[in-house]
């Protein structure tokens, strides 16, 4: 026993302050900081003295208005005779307008039974019945509600648009799958192409091919393609090492182990990928429509225009039916090949060729019933008017929650509240910070979770904002994200908490989650407006509503693949389920709740984008501006300032483990 007790005396000094600096700079978060403290020490009096502005200094920024001023100007000047865009883009942009134009052709041929019909048996054929009754019954809504014209309009635009986006993403994530080389290059380029709003890139895009359906269709793919790039490369490099090891020694070539091994082992990644780059063109549906893709998308548009929510929502409903339609479907494709087949009756006895053969047969017999009585489109005596009762509801929501709710007080009352007691304060924080501040406040957040490589990329990201000449209009965005992601985080965890330990509230949510995923961020916008008015509020509202389903589903998967020993043993111990949750699911679930972090605050930024067009002003408002003016300089540079608010945000908020160095 004495000799336990002589260990006594070094606790005594490891109590001393010396000893307790010298515990604490054991951790890497206090050396971390630490070094950072010190260069705030020799840095910031230096620059204090050269540059003393509280906001970006003048010095310090670049004017890329006058060459991008240039730019538009040449192309617009040499766009009708150079050899450029008379003889490869006029190609491209013919090759578009003939495909679009070929598969609505086919559409209207089939006619609405035919389609119909299509639809339900390749569901059938590839998901099981379920699916194919949910897709027959979808496409009947699409024309019970009068928008089966526009619905085969949009589905032409996004069959083409699809498949383009899955060609170029497919053979990006080849490259990059294959090539450690071609990742690491791909990496920034694909994460620009996902951040940069697409409002900032309509506007070359309308340069170059002009407004119409090219312009349209080459604008989804930008923000289509990189969810294929990316699943495509993680399948490919996620490959079992034994498998191919195996085929290797078997003397097969580059191109043999691509085809029998690496592409087979990564179908599921690749019919992911397909099932994304489809969810990302329809969510683009109605943003392609202010370009001239017409269809759905700008009667979404239009109705917003006027604040009609009956049309917006007569115009939504479709959208939404079909991302559930295709969603379903190829994530069903997806799962085919995880289990082993059951024994079937009738139809679905058949073989594969033969079932395939069938659907054809009955597809082609529908389309030639529906020709031969001349009822190739949706009668018109079989729609269903919901726009009166739609815009009557409105109007009893606006007359009785807009002002004057005992208590509670109404939504304008709130979204007064919002920006006075929220948005203003951190608006007007943000901006009183010197710049160095700013800069030192996202090193040290980005390092503490991450690497210096990571550090530097989110504080290069924000000095680049400076030297674009948009600081003050970025705090002002940057404010507008911080308190949405806020309010999106607390509604977000609580609600997926809530859902993950019960079963029966999951599978009340999971089809308002679904609706609340696929609807166009356009129709948030119409209702938030009639309910909050112009301006902040509403464009925080529609972000929330849009990242909340993506928070929610997160976190209840997170904390659901908490494992179970651990709840056990917990259990075992006594703990409550409150203490489970603190001390257990949380902490385990710790990666999900980062990875749910990320996804609200990138969410949320492309929807406050979007709500400069009700009111939110900064950057937003100048995306805006730059496309209805055509000026491509602030349109860009305000994009751009986004795609490094992004860049920053994504850094600070997502962790970044540590490389092993070779050898270790």
């Amino acid at each position: 026993m004495t000799s336990h007790t002589a260990v006594a005396p070094p606790r005594t000094r490891a109590t001393s302050p010396a000893g307790a600096a010298a515990a604490l700079l054991r951790r890497p978060a206090a050396r971390k900081l630490l070094t950072l403290a010190v260069l705030a020490a020799v840095l910031v009096p230096v620059v204090h003295a050269r540059w003393a502005s509280g906001s970006w200094p003048g010095a310090l920024t670049v004017d890329v208005s006058a060459p991008l001023g240039d730019a538009n100007d040449w192309i617009i000047d040499n766009r009708d005779s150079h050899p450029v865009f008379l003889y490869f883009f006029g190609h491209i942009s013919n090759a578009v307008i003939v495909s679009v134009r070929a598969v609505y052709l086919t559409l209207l041929a089939l006619g609405w039974a035919g389609v119909t019909a299509g639809a339900a048996l390749l569901a059938w054929r590839v998901a099981g019945w379920r699916v194919a009754a949910v897709a027959g019954g979808s496409f009947a809504v699409c024309g019970l509600l009068g928008m089966w014209v526009p619905t085969m309009q949009t589905l032409a635009l996004m069959a083409v648009a699809v498949s383009v986006s899955v060609v170029i993403g497919g053979l990006l994530g080849l490259a990059g799958g294959l090539s450690d080389r071609t990742h690491r290059a791909l990496r920034p380029v694909l994460d620009t192409m996902q951040v940069l709003p697409a409002f900032a890139y309509l506007l070359p895009v309308v340069l170059v091919f002009g407004i119409g359906v090219p312009g349209a269709v080459l604008a989804t793919v930008v923000y289509a393609a990189p969810p294929m790039a990316r699943l495509t490369a993680l399948g490919l490099r996620r490959a079992d090492a034994g498998v191919l090891e195996a085929v290797t020694s078997l003397g097969a070539t580059g191109r043999q182990r691509l085809l029998s091994a690496r592409l087979p082992l990564a179908r599921k990644e690749l019919l992911l990928g397909v099932n994304q780059t489809i969810m990302m063109a329809l969510s683009m549906a109605v943003i392609a429509s202010m370009i001239g893709g017409g269809g759905l998308g700008d009667r979404v548009y239009q109705a917003l225009s006027t604040v009609d929510v009956g049309k917006a929502l007569a115009a939504g409903i479709p959208i939404v039916l079909l991302a559930v339609v295709l969603d379903r479907t190829t994530a069903a494709a997806g799962e085919r090949g995880d289990r082993a087949p059951r024994p079937s009756r009738g139809p679905a006895a058949l073989p594969g060729p033969a079932r395939w053969a069938a659907a054809a047969v009955l597809t082609a017999a529908a389309a030639l019933g529906s020709r031969a009585v001349g009822a190739l489109h949706w009668p018109d005596g079989w729609t269903v008017a919901i726009e009166a009762p739609v815009n009557e509801a409105k109007e009893w929501m606006v007359d009785h929650l807009y002002t004057g709710v005992p208590v509670i007080g109404g939504t304008a009352d709130w979204a007064s509240a919002y920006v006075t007691w929220v948005l203003n304060p951190l608006r007007d924080g943000l901006q009183a910070l010197p710049w160095w501040s700013v800069l030192l406040i996202v090193a040290a957040s980005a390092w503490l979770i991450g690497t210096w490589g990571t550090a530097a990329t989110a504080t290069l990201a924000m000095a680049a904002i400076g030297v674009l000449g948009v600081w003050e209009p970025s705090m002002d965005t940057l404010s507008q994200v911080l308190a949405a992601v806020a309010v999106t985080l607390v509604l977000g965890f609580a609600v997926g908490v809530a859902a993950a330990r019960s079963p029966r509230l999951e599978r009340l949510l999971r089809p308002v989650l679904d609706v609340f995923q696929t609807m166009p961020q356009f129709v948030y916008l119409i209702p938030v407006v009639a309910l909050f008015g112009v301006g902040r509020a509403p464009a925080a509202a529609a972000a929330i509503v849009y990242a909340l389903p993506a928070v929610i589903r997160i976190t209840t998967q997170g904390l659901r693949q908490v494992d179970p020993a651990a709840l056990e043993a917990a259990r075992s111990l006594g703990a409550t389920r409150t203490q489970q949750l603190f001390q257990v699911q949380l902490p385990l679930a710790r990666p999900a709740l980062l990875l749910a972090v990320n996804q609200g605050v990138v969410l949320v930024l492309s929807v406050v984008i979007i709500g400069g067009l009700v009111g939110s002003g900064a950057l937003g408002y100048d995306v805006v501006f730059g496309l209805a003016q055509g000026d491509l300089a602030t349109g860009l540079v305000a994009g751009a300032a986004i795609v490094c608010l992004g860049l920053m945000l994504d850094r600070v908020t997502q962790p970044t483990a540590r490389r092993p160095r070779k050898g270790a």
